[in-house]
Protein backbone atom coordinates (compact mmCIF):
# COMPACT_ATOMS: atom_id res chain seq x y z
CA UNK A 1 0.00 0.00 0.00
CA UNK A 2 1.30 3.45 -0.93
CA UNK A 3 1.93 6.11 1.72
CA UNK A 4 0.71 9.68 1.40
CA UNK A 5 1.71 12.51 3.71
CA UNK A 6 -0.91 15.27 3.75
CA UNK A 7 -0.54 18.78 5.09
CA UNK A 8 -2.60 21.94 5.38
CA UNK A 9 -3.66 24.15 8.25
CA UNK A 10 -4.19 27.47 9.92
CA UNK A 11 -7.88 27.67 9.02
CA UNK A 12 -10.63 25.14 8.39
CA UNK A 13 -10.50 26.08 4.72
CA UNK A 14 -7.04 24.53 4.49
CA UNK A 15 -8.21 21.33 6.15
CA UNK A 16 -11.72 20.40 4.94
CA UNK A 17 -10.62 19.61 1.34
CA UNK A 18 -8.00 17.27 2.81
CA UNK A 19 -10.73 15.61 4.85
CA UNK A 20 -12.70 15.04 1.63
CA UNK A 21 -9.63 13.42 0.05
CA UNK A 22 -8.92 11.28 3.11
CA UNK A 23 -12.37 9.73 2.83
CA UNK A 24 -11.59 8.74 -0.76
CA UNK A 25 -7.95 7.69 -0.27
CA UNK A 26 -8.12 5.78 3.01
CA UNK A 27 -8.72 2.40 1.36
CA UNK A 28 -5.82 2.82 -1.07
CA UNK A 29 -3.20 4.70 0.95
CA UNK A 30 -1.62 4.68 4.34
CA UNK A 31 -2.25 8.28 5.38
CA UNK A 32 -0.38 10.49 7.84
CA UNK A 33 -0.75 14.23 8.39
CA UNK A 34 1.54 17.14 9.22
CA UNK A 35 0.14 20.25 10.90
CA UNK A 36 1.04 23.07 13.22
CA UNK A 37 1.40 22.72 16.97
CA UNK A 38 -1.67 24.75 17.92
CA UNK A 39 -3.71 24.96 14.69
CA UNK A 40 -7.30 23.88 14.10
CA UNK A 41 -6.09 20.99 11.93
CA UNK A 42 -4.97 18.83 14.88
CA UNK A 43 -8.47 18.28 16.30
CA UNK A 44 -10.11 17.93 12.88
CA UNK A 45 -7.65 15.31 11.64
CA UNK A 46 -7.15 13.41 14.90
CA UNK A 47 -10.91 12.84 15.08
CA UNK A 48 -10.57 10.80 11.86
CA UNK A 49 -8.04 8.42 13.41
CA UNK A 50 -5.21 9.72 11.17
CA UNK A 51 -1.70 9.85 12.67
CA UNK A 52 -0.84 13.51 13.22
CA UNK A 53 2.67 15.02 13.26
CA UNK A 54 3.29 18.49 14.74
CA UNK A 55 5.91 20.90 13.42
CA UNK A 56 6.95 24.44 14.23
CA UNK A 57 5.18 26.97 12.02
CA UNK A 58 5.84 30.62 11.26
CA UNK A 59 4.01 33.14 9.10
CA UNK A 60 5.56 35.56 6.62
CA UNK A 61 3.33 38.61 6.30
CA UNK A 62 3.04 40.81 3.20
CA UNK A 63 3.43 43.88 5.40
CA UNK A 64 6.06 45.04 7.87
CA UNK A 65 5.79 43.32 11.22
CA UNK A 66 8.49 42.52 13.76
CA UNK A 67 7.08 39.00 13.99
CA UNK A 68 8.38 38.38 10.47
CA UNK A 69 11.90 38.29 11.89
CA UNK A 70 11.14 35.83 14.69
CA UNK A 71 8.90 33.68 12.49
CA UNK A 72 11.81 33.03 10.11
CA UNK A 73 13.43 30.96 12.87
CA UNK A 74 10.18 29.04 13.38
CA UNK A 75 10.07 28.24 9.67
CA UNK A 76 13.68 27.02 9.72
CA UNK A 77 12.90 24.82 12.72
CA UNK A 78 9.77 23.60 10.92
CA UNK A 79 11.90 22.61 7.94
CA UNK A 80 14.06 20.46 10.22
CA UNK A 81 10.97 18.94 11.83
CA UNK A 82 9.41 18.18 8.44
CA UNK A 83 12.65 16.67 7.13
CA UNK A 84 12.82 14.30 10.12
CA UNK A 85 9.17 13.26 9.64
CA UNK A 86 9.62 12.56 5.92
CA UNK A 87 12.73 10.46 6.53
CA UNK A 88 10.81 8.47 9.15
CA UNK A 89 7.50 8.06 7.30
CA UNK A 90 9.03 7.60 3.83
CA UNK A 91 5.92 8.74 1.91
CA UNK A 92 5.44 8.00 -1.78
CA UNK A 93 3.75 11.35 -2.33
CA UNK A 94 2.96 14.57 -0.43
CA UNK A 95 -0.27 16.54 -0.84
CA UNK A 96 -0.42 20.13 0.42
CA UNK A 97 -3.59 22.23 0.74
CA UNK A 98 -1.91 25.45 1.82
CA UNK A 99 -1.34 27.49 4.94
CA UNK A 100 2.09 28.45 6.28
CA UNK A 101 2.63 25.13 8.04
CA UNK A 102 2.88 23.50 4.60
CA UNK A 103 5.90 25.44 3.30
CA UNK A 104 8.54 23.51 5.29
CA UNK A 105 6.83 20.23 4.40
CA UNK A 106 6.83 20.98 0.67
CA UNK A 107 10.48 22.08 0.67
CA UNK A 108 11.56 19.05 2.71
CA UNK A 109 9.62 16.82 0.31
CA UNK A 110 11.53 18.22 -2.65
CA UNK A 111 14.86 17.80 -0.83
CA UNK A 112 13.99 14.14 -0.20
CA UNK A 113 12.88 13.53 -3.81
CA UNK A 114 9.24 12.93 -2.83
CA UNK A 115 6.75 14.20 -5.46
CA UNK A 116 4.70 17.09 -4.07
CA UNK A 117 1.23 18.17 -5.20
CA UNK A 118 -0.25 21.46 -4.01
CA UNK A 119 -3.80 22.75 -4.31
CA UNK A 120 -4.94 26.38 -4.49
CA UNK A 121 -8.64 27.03 -3.87
CA UNK A 122 -8.71 30.81 -4.38
CA UNK A 123 -8.31 32.71 -7.64
CA UNK A 124 -5.29 34.58 -6.31
CA UNK A 125 -2.68 32.28 -4.84
CA UNK A 126 -1.87 32.64 -1.17
CA UNK A 127 1.70 33.48 -0.18
CA UNK A 128 2.34 30.01 1.24
CA UNK A 129 1.43 28.35 -2.05
CA UNK A 130 3.45 30.90 -4.02
CA UNK A 131 6.50 29.93 -1.95
CA UNK A 132 5.72 26.24 -2.41
CA UNK A 133 5.18 26.24 -6.19
CA UNK A 134 8.84 25.93 -7.27
CA UNK A 135 9.18 22.80 -5.12
CA UNK A 136 6.02 21.09 -6.41
CA UNK A 137 5.62 18.50 -9.13
CA UNK A 138 1.98 19.36 -9.87
CA UNK A 139 -0.32 22.27 -9.01
CA UNK A 140 -4.12 21.91 -8.77
CA UNK A 141 -6.53 24.84 -8.76
CA UNK A 142 -10.26 25.55 -8.56
CA UNK A 143 -10.76 28.51 -10.90
CA UNK A 144 -10.05 28.80 -14.64
CA UNK A 145 -8.72 32.32 -14.00
CA UNK A 146 -6.03 30.88 -11.69
CA UNK A 147 -4.86 28.36 -14.27
CA UNK A 148 -3.94 31.18 -16.65
CA UNK A 149 -1.23 32.38 -14.24
CA UNK A 150 0.31 29.01 -13.31
CA UNK A 151 3.13 27.04 -14.99
CA UNK A 152 1.36 25.35 -17.90
CA UNK A 153 3.22 22.04 -17.91
CA UNK A 154 2.42 21.11 -14.32
CA UNK A 155 -0.90 22.81 -13.53
CA UNK A 156 -4.43 21.39 -13.66
CA UNK A 157 -7.97 22.70 -13.19
CA UNK A 158 -9.52 20.20 -10.78
CA UNK A 159 -12.12 22.11 -8.71
CA UNK A 160 -12.08 21.83 -4.92
CA UNK A 161 -12.50 18.48 -3.13
CA UNK A 162 -15.90 18.39 -1.39
CA UNK A 163 -16.75 16.23 1.61
CA UNK A 164 -18.94 13.29 0.63
CA UNK A 165 -21.32 13.67 3.57
CA UNK A 166 -22.52 17.05 2.26
CA UNK A 167 -24.29 15.21 -0.56
CA UNK A 168 -26.27 13.01 1.84
CA UNK A 169 -28.33 15.72 3.55
CA UNK A 170 -32.00 15.27 4.36
CA UNK A 171 -34.12 18.40 3.95
CA UNK A 172 -36.85 17.21 6.31
CA UNK A 173 -34.30 16.47 9.04
CA UNK A 174 -32.82 19.92 8.55
CA UNK A 175 -36.22 21.59 8.85
CA UNK A 176 -37.00 19.65 12.03
CA UNK A 177 -33.56 20.35 13.43
CA UNK A 178 -34.25 24.10 13.11
CA UNK A 179 -37.72 23.67 14.59
CA UNK A 180 -39.63 25.03 11.61
CA UNK A 181 -43.22 23.76 11.45
CA UNK A 182 -44.38 25.76 8.42
CA UNK A 183 -43.65 25.29 4.71
CA UNK A 184 -42.08 28.69 4.05
CA UNK A 185 -38.78 28.68 2.12
CA UNK A 186 -35.54 28.59 4.11
CA UNK A 187 -32.66 31.08 3.87
CA UNK A 188 -29.35 29.83 5.29
CA UNK A 189 -27.07 32.70 6.35
CA UNK A 190 -23.44 32.04 7.24
CA UNK A 191 -20.37 34.20 7.77
CA UNK A 192 -17.61 31.64 8.26
CA UNK A 193 -16.51 29.78 11.39
CA UNK A 194 -15.87 33.06 13.24
CA UNK A 195 -18.98 34.74 11.87
CA UNK A 196 -19.32 38.17 10.31
CA UNK A 197 -20.23 41.12 12.53
CA UNK A 198 -21.65 43.08 9.57
CA UNK A 199 -23.75 40.25 8.16
CA UNK A 200 -25.02 39.43 11.66
CA UNK A 201 -25.96 43.07 12.29
CA UNK A 202 -27.87 43.69 9.08
CA UNK A 203 -29.56 40.30 9.02
CA UNK A 204 -30.91 40.84 12.52
CA UNK A 205 -32.09 44.32 11.57
CA UNK A 206 -33.95 42.72 8.64
CA UNK A 207 -35.73 39.99 10.59
CA UNK A 208 -38.93 42.01 11.00
CA UNK A 209 -39.38 41.92 7.23
CA UNK A 210 -37.80 38.58 6.32
CA UNK A 211 -39.53 36.44 8.94
CA UNK A 212 -42.91 37.02 7.29
CA UNK A 213 -41.75 35.35 4.05
CA UNK A 214 -38.88 33.05 5.00
CA UNK A 215 -37.54 30.76 7.65
CA UNK A 216 -34.00 31.86 8.53
CA UNK A 217 -31.15 29.65 9.72
CA UNK A 218 -28.30 31.84 10.94
CA UNK A 219 -24.78 30.50 11.56
CA UNK A 220 -23.53 33.57 13.39
CA UNK A 221 -20.10 32.45 14.61
CA UNK A 222 -18.52 31.67 17.95
CA UNK A 223 -19.75 33.85 20.84
CA UNK A 224 -22.12 35.74 18.51
CA UNK A 225 -25.49 34.39 19.64
CA UNK A 226 -28.03 37.07 20.52
CA UNK A 227 -30.36 35.54 23.08
CA UNK A 228 -32.50 38.68 23.24
CA UNK A 229 -34.01 37.96 19.81
CA UNK A 230 -37.45 36.38 19.90
CA UNK A 231 -38.21 36.56 16.20
CA UNK A 232 -40.37 33.78 14.84
CA UNK A 233 -39.07 31.55 12.06
CA UNK A 234 -35.48 32.36 13.07
CA UNK A 235 -32.95 29.83 14.36
CA UNK A 236 -29.40 30.83 15.23
CA UNK A 237 -26.33 28.67 15.86
CA UNK A 238 -22.75 29.61 16.63
CA UNK A 239 -21.35 26.94 14.33
CA UNK A 240 -22.51 23.60 13.00
CA UNK A 241 -20.14 20.67 12.42
CA UNK A 242 -22.53 17.72 12.63
CA UNK A 243 -25.68 17.61 10.46
CA UNK A 244 -24.62 20.63 8.40
CA UNK A 245 -25.55 18.57 5.36
CA UNK A 246 -29.18 18.49 6.53
CA UNK A 247 -29.31 22.28 6.88
CA UNK A 248 -27.82 22.63 3.39
CA UNK A 249 -30.43 20.24 2.02
CA UNK A 250 -33.23 22.19 3.67
CA UNK A 251 -32.03 25.59 2.45
CA UNK A 252 -33.62 27.09 -0.66
CA UNK A 253 -30.99 29.82 -0.90
CA UNK A 254 -27.75 30.70 0.93
CA UNK A 255 -26.25 34.03 2.00
CA UNK A 256 -22.53 33.83 2.70
CA UNK A 257 -19.03 35.22 2.54
CA UNK A 258 -17.17 34.03 -0.55
CA UNK A 259 -14.41 31.82 0.77
CA UNK A 260 -13.32 29.39 -1.95
CA UNK A 261 -14.32 26.21 -0.13
CA UNK A 262 -17.77 27.48 0.82
CA UNK A 263 -18.69 28.65 -2.67
CA UNK A 264 -17.36 25.42 -4.15
CA UNK A 265 -19.75 23.57 -1.85
CA UNK A 266 -22.66 25.77 -2.99
CA UNK A 267 -21.81 24.97 -6.61
CA UNK A 268 -21.53 21.23 -5.98
CA UNK A 269 -24.84 21.21 -4.07
CA UNK A 270 -26.55 23.52 -6.63
CA UNK A 271 -27.57 26.05 -3.97
CA UNK A 272 -28.48 29.53 -5.26
CA UNK A 273 -26.36 31.95 -3.28
CA UNK A 274 -25.89 35.60 -2.43
CA UNK A 275 -22.20 36.33 -1.81
CA UNK A 276 -21.00 39.19 0.39
CA UNK A 277 -17.20 39.09 -0.02
CA UNK A 278 -14.86 40.33 2.67
CA UNK A 279 -13.61 43.78 1.66
CA UNK A 280 -9.99 44.58 0.76
CA UNK A 281 -9.73 46.54 4.01
CA UNK A 282 -9.90 43.25 5.93
CA UNK A 283 -8.28 40.81 3.46
CA UNK A 284 -5.97 40.44 0.47
CA UNK A 285 -9.03 40.66 -1.79
CA UNK A 286 -9.29 36.97 -2.64
CA UNK A 287 -12.96 36.77 -1.67
CA UNK A 288 -13.79 39.62 -4.03
CA UNK A 289 -12.09 37.81 -6.91
CA UNK A 290 -13.84 34.54 -6.01
CA UNK A 291 -17.22 36.28 -5.99
CA UNK A 292 -16.53 38.06 -9.29
CA UNK A 293 -15.71 34.75 -10.95
CA UNK A 294 -18.91 33.09 -9.72
CA UNK A 295 -20.92 36.16 -10.75
CA UNK A 296 -19.37 36.03 -14.23
CA UNK A 297 -20.14 32.32 -14.58
CA UNK A 298 -23.74 32.88 -13.47
CA UNK A 299 -23.46 30.81 -10.27
CA UNK A 300 -23.98 33.61 -7.74
CA UNK A 301 -25.51 36.97 -6.99
CA UNK A 302 -23.06 39.40 -5.35
CA UNK A 303 -23.61 42.20 -2.84
CA UNK A 304 -20.38 44.16 -2.13
CA UNK A 305 -19.76 44.67 1.58
CA UNK A 306 -19.57 48.43 1.00
CA UNK A 307 -23.21 48.34 -0.14
CA UNK A 308 -24.43 46.09 2.65
CA UNK A 309 -27.31 47.41 4.73
CA UNK A 310 -30.63 45.95 5.81
CA UNK A 311 -32.53 47.38 2.85
CA UNK A 312 -30.10 46.02 0.25
CA UNK A 313 -29.87 42.69 2.02
CA UNK A 314 -33.64 42.21 1.89
CA UNK A 315 -33.77 43.33 -1.75
CA UNK A 316 -31.01 40.94 -2.85
CA UNK A 317 -32.47 37.98 -0.96
CA UNK A 318 -35.87 38.52 -2.61
CA UNK A 319 -34.31 38.90 -6.07
CA UNK A 320 -32.21 35.76 -5.61
CA UNK A 321 -35.18 33.73 -4.47
CA UNK A 322 -37.31 34.88 -7.39
CA UNK A 323 -34.55 33.81 -9.84
CA UNK A 324 -33.29 30.72 -8.03
CA UNK A 325 -34.18 28.29 -10.83
CA UNK A 326 -31.96 30.25 -13.21
CA UNK A 327 -28.98 29.85 -10.87
CA UNK A 328 -29.69 26.15 -10.32
CA UNK A 329 -29.71 25.61 -14.09
CA UNK A 330 -26.36 27.35 -14.58
CA UNK A 331 -24.73 25.44 -11.74
CA UNK A 332 -26.13 22.16 -13.08
CA UNK A 333 -24.47 22.86 -16.42
CA UNK A 334 -21.03 23.34 -14.85
CA UNK A 335 -18.40 20.61 -15.13
CA UNK A 336 -16.54 21.94 -12.08
CA UNK A 337 -18.36 20.48 -9.11
CA UNK A 338 -16.42 18.07 -6.87
CA UNK A 339 -12.65 17.91 -7.31
CA UNK A 340 -12.04 14.69 -5.35
CA UNK A 341 -11.68 12.35 -8.32
CA UNK A 342 -9.58 14.73 -10.43
CA UNK A 343 -7.16 15.40 -7.57
CA UNK A 344 -6.88 11.67 -6.82
CA UNK A 345 -5.97 11.02 -10.46
CA UNK A 346 -3.12 13.50 -10.21
CA UNK A 347 -1.92 12.00 -6.92
CA UNK A 348 -1.74 8.54 -8.53
CA UNK A 349 -0.06 9.98 -11.62
CA UNK A 350 2.66 11.58 -9.49
CA UNK A 351 3.46 8.23 -7.86
CA UNK A 352 3.62 6.32 -11.15
CA UNK A 353 5.99 8.86 -12.68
Amino acid sequence: MYKILMTGGGTAGHVTPNIALIDRLKNEFEIEYVGSIDGIEKSLISDLGIKFHKISSGKLRRYFDLKNFTDIFRIVKGLGDANDIIKKVKPDVIFSKGGFVTVPVVIAGKLNNVPVIIHESDISCGLANKLAMPFSKYICCSFPETLEHLPKKKSFLTATPIRRELFSGNAEKGRKMAGFENNMPIVLVMGGSLGSAKINKYLRESLGNLQNKYNIIHLCGKNNLDKTINAKNYKQYEYISKNLEDLFAAADIVVSRSGANSISEFLALKKPNLLIPLSKKASRGDQILNAESFLKQGFSKVLPEENLNSENLIKNIEELFSEKEKYIKRMSDSKLTNGVEEVCKIINSAIKK
